[in-house]
């Protein structure tokens, strides 16, 4: 945990300022122009604005951190703030050790208070508990294994899952009782059904209780309580941190703002900084609706926009501007303050693995005499993904290092199967096949077993990607050794997948998920694998979540600094099927951009480039009719909707398909689709694939495993 400065608290009315806490060698003017030296008119004036609630609108690469720290420094200078009493809020420890640091280096004498919610919330629940003489709960740290214990079954990744729609929900600070209405409203891909997850949930907090024991989620509520519930105590910490600065506010979450809201009081001095398009958490309850809103939820605040890039060229940001265009909340367009650099460029590869092979070539080409091998990084949607790019790298020999999700290896899931494929016998074909039969069916938990059950779906999607990738790899294995063993493959598997050198120090080519690249930037970038149905992801079915998605590869984009190539691969193995594949839509606005840079013979006008774009794309969207994906009907997730007599003629043939099916594979019906799925099929009558990756329940295994067969019912039904 971040540890906060301990002092003696002076009453609770006082209200002065302390000396400056600055060493300066000359006085508070020349202090503050040094301060401001080399900002541009954006950053100063966030730097000097004297509002009590400042809103800072920053831009991927506008030098953000330097201005909040100078905003610090510049304050203490003039004499307006103790360094003491200021409070800055990060979202990670290394980012509040990145500010203090930086603080350090501006002359701060022992440098400011900063942490992460949870750290702050942690270090006050202490301190007061130690205050009243009360003995502190004990820190519940690994989640994973207390769920585990609630639930009956032996998966070790549905916990997981679990103990993500829980924290979800605390964060939104959604009660066991509500989630399932909560859940089904905030279209949430339940690992299991709601009303299971939320009897979970029940029982995880008597559990905590029972045995005096609080997670990190608790301490945000338990901080939040104490100054809510005593004015005294309120205001005696509000005079202790009464400079407050908050990092990354797009990514607060509800949770985290009432806290905030605690902290901060009614003698408001607040400064945030954030981005709305980089929101890419609202999946983990994150809301930038608190930045959106901020000058209604603090009257009389200023916001100033910082929207000059010193990161990428000015053909990389044509790009990531044009493609921001296609969310309806962007906000401005970034500037380009470096000299013109390479058109970024599209690439197809016949496959995967041809991708990842192509990729590594390329890696190795641009890891010229006086680079290091850490200024390239690969960006994929999912985390399956990576490790055909960690096969590729290891047989090239180029170190590489896997960022966020980590490697497939370290995945609970491949875990588990991993250890059964050590214990048991029998052939690995064999063995694959019943691996790749999981992938339909869902783990067996108590509650489940009823008709109306839903499929996992997102999160499990995800680690159903994971499994898939682990059954590829074992039929490439068989490719090479037809008679190989398991515990052959699982030499072979640790042998392919080798190359990770781990620490961040390393020189190595970084592998990262889109969302675990945020806040990074290389020289140059490869974002691979940008096919429709992982880019955007294919259950992102409402306007909402696909804003989201535009705005995940806008992150990608923008994490590139002079190269930037983009590739998709023609066909992709899931597990032992090959698929065609067709590129991402999002590809067919970036080709008219780099189009629009091709033919341009001056400095690149942002402005008009994406104003040309948006004009092409909608003569694009009105010949090609609706749109490259298929809009979601309303109201038809989750619960039973009337059907007129055609659709309900055609939702009894796939029941009655379903069952047939069902007993085939000697599972449950629900197992195959659940009814309020086989009712959207029923509402919507899909005629392609894409059409059923459209609706509510159908992932990319179940497409592929039953999708033929759905749209052949529906062409019957409708010819006849």
């Amino acid at each position: 945990m971040d540890a906060l400065f301990d002092d003696d608290r002076p009453p609770a009315a006082a209200r002065t300022s302390a000396a400056p806490g600055i060493a300066l060698d000359a006085d508070a003017r020349t202090a503050r122009a040094r301060l401001l030296s080399g900002l541009n008119p954006q950053q100063a004036a966030a730097v000097v604005s004297d509002a009590a609630a400042l809103r800072i609108i920053a831009g991927a690469g506008s030098g953000k951190t330097r201005v909040l720290t100078r905003r610090i420094a510049r304050r203490v200078v003039e004499g307006e703030i103790d360094p003491r009493r200021v409070l800055a809020v990060t979202f990670t420890r290394k980012a509040a050790a990145e500010l203090r640091q930086r603080i350090d280096h501006l002359g701060l004498r022992g440098g400011i208070n900063a942490g992460t919610f949870h750290a702050i919330a942690f270090t006050q629940l202490r301190q007061r508990w130690e205050e009243r003489g009360i003995t502190p709960p004990e820190l519940l740290d690994r989640k994973v294994g207390f769920v585990a214990r609630l639930i009956r079954g032996n998966s070790s990744t549905l916990p997981l899952d679990v103990v993500g729609e829980i924290e979800w929900a605390k964060a939104r600070m959604i009660s066991a009782a509500d989630y399932p209405a909560q859940a089904v409203a905030a279209d949430r891909r339940t690992p299991i059904p709601p009303e299971a997850v939320a009897d979970i949930y029940s029982r995880y907090e008597e559990a905590k209780l029972g045995r005096r024991m609080v997670d990190f989620d608790d301490l945000l509520r338990l901080a939040t309580r104490d100054i809510e519930a005593d004015p005294d105590y309120a205001a005696a910490r509000r005079w202790r941190f009464r400079h407050l600065f908050v990092d990354e506010f797009q990514d607060v979450n509800p949770l985290q703002f009432r806290l905030l809201q605690a902290w901060v009081g009614s003698d408001v001095d607040l400064c945030v900084v954030g981005d709305p398009n980089q929101a890419i958490y609202a999946w983990n309850g994150a809301d930038s609706q608190f930045l959106d809103d901020f000058p209604t939820l603090m009257p009389g605040s200023e916001t100033i926009e910082l929207t000059e890039n010193y990161r990428s060229t000015p053909q990389i940001l044509g790009l990531a501007n044009t493609v921001l265009t296609l969310t309806p909340s962007r906000r401005f367009d970034l500037v380009p303050n470096r000299p013109d650099g390479a058109i970024p460029r599209i690439v197809s590869f016949e496959n995967e693995t041809a991708e990842a092979r192509g990729i590594a070539r390329a890696v190795r080409d641009a890891h010229r005499p006086g680079t290091r091998w850490s200024d390239q990084a690969v960006l994929v949607r999912t985390n399956a993904q990576l490790s055909v790019f960690e096969e590729a790298f290891s047989a090239a020999n180029i170190p590489f290092r896997s960022r966020g999700g980590g490697r497939l290896l370290d995945q609970p899931e491949i875990k588990e199967i991993i250890t059964r494929l050590r214990r048991g016998g029998g052939s690995l074909q064999q063995h694959l096949a019943d691996i790749e039969a999981q992938l339909v069916a869902p783990p067996d938990v108590g509650e489940s077993d009823r008709p109306d059950a839903a499929r996992p779906a997102a999160l499990t999607d995800d680690r159903a990607a994971n499994v898939a990738e682990l059954v590829r790899m074992g039929r490439e294995f068989l490719d090479l050794e037809p008679e190989g063993s398991a515990a052959n493959y699982l030499g072979w598997l640790n042998s392919a997948l080798r190359n990770d050198t781990g620490g961040a120090s390393a020189d190595a080519v970084d592998l990262a998920t889109f969302h675990a690249a945020k806040g990074l930037e290389w020289p140059v970038v490869h974002i691979a694998g940008l096919e429709e149905g992982l880019v955007p992801i294919h259950y992102a079915n409402t306007p909402e979540a696909d804003a989201e998605e535009t705005r995940l590869l806008y992150v990608a984009l923008t994490r590139a600094e002079r190269l930037l190539t983009l590739s998709w691969a023609e066909r992709r193995s899931f597990g032992s099927r090959s698929q065609s594949r067709r590129r991402s839509p999002l590809l067919d606005t970036v080709d008219i951009a780099i189009q629009f840079l091709r033919e341009s013979t001056s400095t690149v006008d942002l402005t008009q480039s994406v104003a040309a774009v948006a004009a092409e794309r909608a003569k694009l969207r009105e010949r090609n009719g609706a749109g490259p994906r298929t809009p979601r009907l309303p109201g038809t997730r989750g619960g039973a909707t009337t059907l007129d007599a055609d659709q309900q003629a055609l939702m009894d043939r796939l029941k009655k398909w379903r069952i047939d099916i069902a007993r085939a594979n000697d599972v449950p019906a629900f197992v195959i689709f659940n009814d309020a799925t086989l009712s959207e099929i029923a509402r919507v009558q899909p005629t392609s694939n894409r059409d059923l990756l459209a609706v509510s329940g159908i992932g990319t295994v179940k497409a592929q495993r039953f999708g033929q067969d759905v749209l052949r019912i529906v062409a019957e039904h409708t010819d006849g």
